[in-house]
């Protein structure tokens, strides 16, 4: 069977994982599984590459950069974005340093981080403080953050907002839509950390405007061969710094590249000028193709099965594991509230060494997950995808009972 024009649902669409045969696997927090669509396509390059199929080298070139590009229309579908509003990114980490080089902060601006963010979402603000920005935390409250606690921290120097739209260690989901409506309020710079929601719980920036989004492909999205996107809104383009791009960041010459380069006139020093798309931040140059081929594939699997199904299946599962965890009087770290639920749910059945001692039990019986902290909140974690189901979420309570009666 072709996987490429196979037709998939959620009733059928775990025969493209076949570790699950093998495992239970509830870790897509930390990365996913590749499905056979993605493998496909990866080694359909890859026989594309070693044959040379086309009738010059040039030609091919041409046609590996095309492949590549079909990531950036599939991302920008993800998320309701036009195309040229979409870069593509080796991970998440890589837009979100891109965004902070690109937004133009003056010394004594303020950025505002929340306490429970992964580190990465930190580090590309912390290397701006040499330039006199300052970086602040906003505590999070029983491990949740609104946006009236980001609000109450606001002042005239605030510049941007970082936050992720889902954390990594309890799967709080913020309330974007309120945090978006705040910074465009106050003309402040919104930049979204997306990767632990896409692939389970859609955004929508026609709705919900940012102004930066990034996400890495190798989590949610189960597309772990380095590259993601990162989403910029076009209004915002020209207040941007300029990036430092390469020659495919370039407006096309007339007759394409090919052409171009066959000139005897062209010269290396000229009055180039660079599209006001978001691809203008990419490298510009040779770059991950078999990565962006592998997220394009994932991400029409992900758009055949439909956000909207993805999302009531993940949120099926949760209900299941809490009230599980719940019937086995083990507490559940993951704020409960429905509006912030996505596919984690964290539990602890006491002190970090406790619950390091009940992953690694867990693990022995392929049960996969992990165990993740940051300021003081977290525990075991289980990430549920769409391709689980629920006797994954039986044999995970299953060995958590096993264990608590010792």
């Amino acid at each position: 069977m072709n996987k490429a024009t196979a037709s998939f649902t959620l009733g059928n669409v775990r025969q493209q994982f076949p570790a699950l045969a093998a495992k239970t696997f509830l870790d897509a927090a930390c990365v996913s599984l590749t499905p056979l669509v993605a493998a496909e396509a990866i080694q359909n390059f890859l026989e594309m590459a070693t044959l040379c199929p086309s009738a010059s080298s040039t030609l091919h070139h041409i046609a590996m950069d095309e492949m590549r590009a079909a990531a950036r229309p599939a991302a920008a579908r993800l998320i309701h974005a036009h195309e040229d509003e979409i870069a593509l990114v080796e991970s998440t980490s890589h837009g979100l340093a891109i965004a902070a080089q690109a937004i133009p902060f003056r010394s004594g601006d303020r950025v505002l981080l929340c306490d429970l963010e992964f580190m990465q979402v930190a580090i590309p603000w912390l290397q701006l403080q040499q330039h006199g920005v300052a970086v602040e935390l906003v505590p999070h409250q029983s491990g949740g953050i609104t946006a009236e606690q980001i609000a109450a921290r606001l002042t005239p120097a605030t510049r941007a907002i970082v936050i992720s739209s889902t954390q990594w260690t309890n799967g709080f989901r913020c309330d974007l839509a309120a945090i978006s409506q705040m910074c465009r309020d106050r003309n402040v710079w919104l930049v979204v950390d997306a990767i632990q929601q896409l692939g389970a719980f859609p955004i929508d920036v026609q709705q919900t405007p940012v102004d930066f989004l990034a996400c890495g492909g190798h989590k949610w999205l189960n597309a772990p061969f380095g590259c993601g996107f990162l989403y910029i809104r076009k209004e915002r383009m020209q207040e941007l710094n300029s990036p430092m791009a390469g020659y495919l960041s370039l407006q096309s010459p007339e007759g394409g590249w090919g052409n171009y380069f066959q000139t005897p006139s062209i010269t290396p020093v000229s009055d180039y000028k660079f599209v006001c798309e978001g691809r203008v931040y990419e490298a510009g140059g040779t770059a991950n193709y078999p990565g962006a081929i592998g997220l394009a594939a994932s991400l029409g699997l992900i758009e055949q099965l439909g956000q909207d199904a993805i999302s009531q299946h993940i949120r099926s599962l949760t209900d299941q594991l809490i009230s599980g965890l719940q019937s086995l009087n083990v507490q559940v770290v993951t704020p409960l509230t429905p509006a912030n639920r996505s596919g984690i749910v964290s539990f602890s059945v006491g002190e970090a060494s406790a619950n390091i001692a009940l992953m690694e039990f867990l693990l022995a019986r392929k049960i996969l997950v992990s165990v993740r902290y940051t300021s003081q909140v977290g525990g075991v974690r289980v990430s549920s995808h769409f391709y689980n189901h629920a006797a994954d979420i039986d044999r995970l309570l299953a060995a958590v009972g096993e264990y608590r009666k010792g």
